[in-house]
Parts: structure tokens; sequence; C-alpha cells
């Protein structure tokens, strides 16, 4: 029975494994997406300058006296936000935004240990093979990278600012989406192999599915500069802006390419634009699913992202018609990560069998 033990190969232990590792990544994702979820929180709230210093270790305690209360907003009221945009601010109004900036920071720490804990005692256990322990720490770098890129954002917005810097806010948005897509891809490719869904899936339809997936990931980045230069607060009408399908103004900055960073028209005005074409995609996408592959389940999922951009589309134009109220600006951008998991499980059913 020893011998037969020590016969068992690596990778057979890996198989067998693979459904806790399923499980605990999809976890990990899950929690990625609730960080997201909460960082768009700690933006609309404008909570995210609220705790002026990075400490990765000590900063997991939060003020526990009224001296430390009254330090840590001290702090605050010696930055450009407090003093331009929040003077006059007490004590227990900073405590509601600080509130919000420490669970964002918290949910990076906990995702930190949520993922480095089960992954070397799968490590140990023998349930990961080699090739997925390079990708998993590799997305492990990334995390802390992540953790940095968080703490060059609010720097940014310390000193000559009264806000985060919307480049540096795009940057940190789109490594936590691009983390999240990683994770989900992996633990899709974990599940059980069925080779009889192999054919019939022409590499046309799986080039459609990445550029959709694609589309999907810069709307999301052009939705971080709309967020960071507050562009959803105007032109609140739809399908015009300012009385005009092509509104006046688009170029107004020199040079021209300064205008699709930081023209908040402009901005918004291609936010909608990419809106339209992932629209058009996903529908021409779903009408090839139709006519190109005989395997009748892949349009159900085509189907399915179709739905979610319509829905995603229609909750932005109500989002910028009610100028952008909390509780629709979350599900916006929760909603935006959703369609991206949508779109990398279509694309990995295209492409896996």
């Amino acid at each position: 029975m020893g011998q037969q033990r020590l016969l068992v190969k690596p990778s057979d232990l890996a198989a067998r494994g693979a459904k806790p590792v399923r499980v605990w990544l999809f976890a990990v994702a899950a929690l990625v997406f609730l960080m997201v979820s909460v960082g768009g929180a700690t933006r609309l709230t404008g909570s995210g300058l609220s705790i002026t210093e990075w400490q990765p270790i000590m900063g997991v305690v939060p003020p526990l006296s009224d001296a430390a209360w009254q330090e840590a907003f001290d702090k605050y009221r010696q930055i450009p936000q407090y003093q331009h945009v929040n003077r006059g601010m007490d004590l227990g109004a900073f405590k509601v935004i600080y509130w919000w900036e420490w669970t964002h920071r918290f949910l990076g720490r906990l995702i930190g240990v949520a993922f480095l804990v089960p992954f070397l005692y799968f490590l140990a256990t023998g349930r990961i093979a080699p090739p997925l322990t390079v990708k998993l720490a590799g997305l492990f770098a990334l995390g802390g990278l992540q953790g940095f890129i968080g703490w060059y954002m609010v720097r940014s917005g310390l000193a000559d600012r009264v806000d985060v810097s919307q480049y540096r806010l795009a940057l940190h948005l789109s490594l936590a989406v691009a983390i999240f897509g990683a994770l989900l891809w992996v633990v899709l490719s974990l599940a059980p192999a069925r080779p009889d869904r192999a054919r019939g899936r022409p590499f046309r339809l799986q080039a459609e599915a990445g550029i959709i997936a694609a589309l999907v990931f810069l709307q999301i980045v052009a939705g971080a500069f709309v967020a960071g230069l507050k562009a959803g607060a105007g032109y609140n009408s739809w399908p015009l802006m300012e009385g005009r399908l092509v509104p006046q103004g688009l170029g107004a900055m020199s040079p021209w390419w300064v205008n699709l960073f930081e023209n908040a028209l402009t901005v918004q005005f291609n936010h909608r634009l990419l809106a339209y074409a992932i629209a058009i995609a996903v529908l021409w996408h779903l009408w090839s699913l139709h006519r190109g592959t005989p395997d009748r389940r892949l349009p159900i999922s085509g189907l399915v992202l179709a739905a979610a951009v319509l829905a995603q589309i229609a909750l932005g134009v109500w989002t910028l018609l009610a100028h952008v109220p909390l509780a629709l600006g979350l599900a916006h951008q929760a909603g935006a990560v959703a369609v991206f998991g949508v779109a990398m499980w279509h694309l990995h059913r295209l492409r896996h069998a």
C-alpha cells in the first residue's frame, strides 16, 4: 500500500484536488469583484483621500481612541481636498469617509491573505501542478503591485489636487479588472474538459468574442476617465449632448490627444460611442453564432452576453439622466465588471471544450 502511494503521479493529485482549488479561486475572484465595487463607493463618496498615509501592516488597525481619531482628522485637514472642498467638515462626517476608505484597504489586505494562505497549503499538498503554480504566483505579484498602485493613485491627490489623477485611477481600476478576469479564466480552465464539445467552433467566432472582451475592458478604462473627471455630472441628456448628436467642443484642447483624457465632454462622448460599438458587435456576434456553429449550446452564452451588455447600457443611461446618484453609480461600475466576466466566460466556452 505504501508503494502504491509513492507511485501516485503529482498530476493525478492535482487533478484530484482541482475542485477545491476552483472554489478557492472563485471566492478570491468574488472578493476582487467586491473590492472594485467598494472602490467605486470610495470614489463616489469622496472618501479616497481620507487616509493620508500608506501603512501596509499597521494600517489594518483603525483609530481606536478619540485622540487617534483626532490625529487622523488633523492629517486630513492639511490636504487640499479638505481646504477647498470639505472645509468645515466635523469629525463625525470625517469618520464616514474614513470608514469607506479603510474598508477598501482592508479588503485589499483580506484578498492577499485569502489568496496566499490557501495557495501555500495547496502547494504543500501537491494539489497545484507546476504550470498553474507559476500563473498563481504571477497573480499574487500583480495583487501586490495593485496595492502599490492604489497608494500611487492616492498620493496624486494629497498635494496639488483636490482629487486623484484620472490617469492613475484608470491604471488602478484596469489592473483590478485584469486580475479579476485572469482569476476567472483560471477557474474556468480548471473545469473538467469535454472533448465532445470541441468541434464546430470556427476561429472567426473566437476572434469576435475576443474583440468583444477587449472592447468591454477598454470601455471600463474609458469609464475610469469619466469617473476621474466627474464627466457624468454634466451633459445629463440622452441620446443628445448639448442638444446635438455630435456636440461642439470635442477638440477644444491642444494638442488634440489631450481631449481623449482631460476634456470631460470628449471623454463622456467617447464612452457613449464605445457603448454603441459594443452593442453592435455583440448583436452581430450573436447572429454569427446562430449561423456559424452546429453547437446549439454556444448561442446561449452569446445571448447572456448580449443581454448583459444591453442591460448595462440601459443602466448607464439611467445613471446619467439621474445625475449619478450613489446607488446607480455603484450598480453601473459593478455591472461593468460583471459584463467583462460574462465576456470572458463566453470567450472561454468558444476556445475550450
